[in-house]
């Protein structure tokens, strides 16, 4: 999954929830079953000691699980309790009784009674409406409406043409931040519009991969699109900030990646809010102010130059600049280079160079 943050952001309890009742998997037959049957139906997805402590009256079914006694359990008016995994019916038709004073904006008893439960144990619930006929699962505060299919693909796709727009857009901020990096003019600007632009993409594929997970099995073509269009950018956004952040005891490459991911929509148009996840020394708040890239990202481009190699090279000269100048002696010198891979390095690195500085002139 791509992880960043949206307005329509799910936890990933809401996730994990929503892939169990997507389309394939049996409970989601069984509460299509209760649907088509124009019923009403209360499930707890787990059977733990914190369930069993609300439960009262009722009986005790220990079934294995088949969507055909789901919808047949559901006639009767009382919750009915799954395994954790949905493999088997543990109860039916039994009477929850959570704490009465957690909070609830639901109307309606069932739906006011998997409000609380879910609020009160860290469990799902799903409520399938008789007179709605609608399905709602309950996760923690949240609350999630199934979509109906169609409604769902037409989004997904709909998405995926913008995030195409976007990714387009990225591809030529990325090529024009190399050539600028190979020509050693790069300044903050250059830098935070890049990381900008690669949340925004990550962060529009996260809400696709949120939709994906309840579309289940008819969701897989949508899959295979969003896996091609974004391809390699979580990782580029890793190696653009470990370029440029300046690390010191109290903060990390994993502290600017989480800072990153955590800006709210309002931060994140704010070049200058996005520069502070990098963490530059005092009195580089200019974003027309030069930087100097140590050179993981145009080193990790070149073929078969494995992790450990990069981290040795950029070791050893510090930066871009340097590696850009260094010969094939100097590279041989690097421990696990050796004098084939420091040619591979010196031809790579000057395509490299050609390309990028072609892409920014035509």
């Amino acid at each position: 999954m791509y992880s960043s943050g949206v307005s329509r952001r799910r936890s990933e309890s809401m996730l994990a929830a929503l892939a169990a009742v997507a389309p394939g998997k049996p409970l989601r037959e069984g509460l299509d079953r209760i649907l088509q049957a124009n019923m009403g139906a209360l499930i707890v997805v787990g059977d733990g000691p914190e369930v069993l402590n609300i439960c009262s009256g009722g009986f005790l079914l220990d079934a294995a699980f088949s969507p055909q006694r789901l919808s047949e359990l559901a006639k009767m008016d009382g919750a009915i309790i799954l395994a954790s995994d949905c493999s088997r019916i543990a109860r039916a038709n039994v009477h929850l009784v959570p704490n009465p004073n957690t909070p609830t904006s639901e109307t309606g008893t069932r739906h006011r009674t998997a409000e609380r439960v879910a609020r009160s144990i860290n469990v799902p619930v799903i409520s399938v409406s008789e007179d709605m006929a609608i399905i709602n699962v309950y996760v923690d505060d949240s609350k999630h409406p199934l979509e109906p299919i169609p409604r769902l693909l037409n989004r997904a796709n709909t998405a995926l043409q913008t995030l195409e727009r976007y990714k387009n857009r990225l591809d030529e901020v990325s090529s024009s931040l190399s050539a600028l990096e190979v020509e050693d003019l790069v300044t903050i600007r250059e830098v935070v519009l890049l990381l900008q632009r690669m949340e925004m993409v990550l962060r529009i594929a996260e809400e696709i991969e949120a939709d994906i997970v309840e579309l289940g099995i008819d969701g897989r073509l949508v899959r295979l699109q969003l896996e091609e269009v974004m391809g390699g950018v979580e990782e580029d956004r890793r190696l653009v900030v470990r370029d440029y952040f300046h690390e010191d005891s109290a903060w990390h490459l994993e502290e600017a990646m989480t800072g990153l991911a955590e800006l709210d929509a309002e931060d994140l148009l704010d070049l200058k809010r996005v520069g502070d996840m990098l963490h530059l020394p005092e009195g580089a708040t200019d974003l027309d102010a030069s930087l100097t890239p140590k050179g993981y990202r145009l080193l990790a481009r070149i073929p078969r130059l494995p992790d450990n190699v990069v981290d040795a090279i950029v070791e050893r000269f510090g930066n871009l600049s340097k590696i850009m100048r260094a010969t094939i002696d100097d590279l041989d010198e690097v421990e696990g280079v050796g004098e084939t891979r420091a040619r591979s390095i010196k031809e790579g690195l000057s395509r490299l160079a050609e390309s990028s500085i072609l892409d920014r002139y035509t």
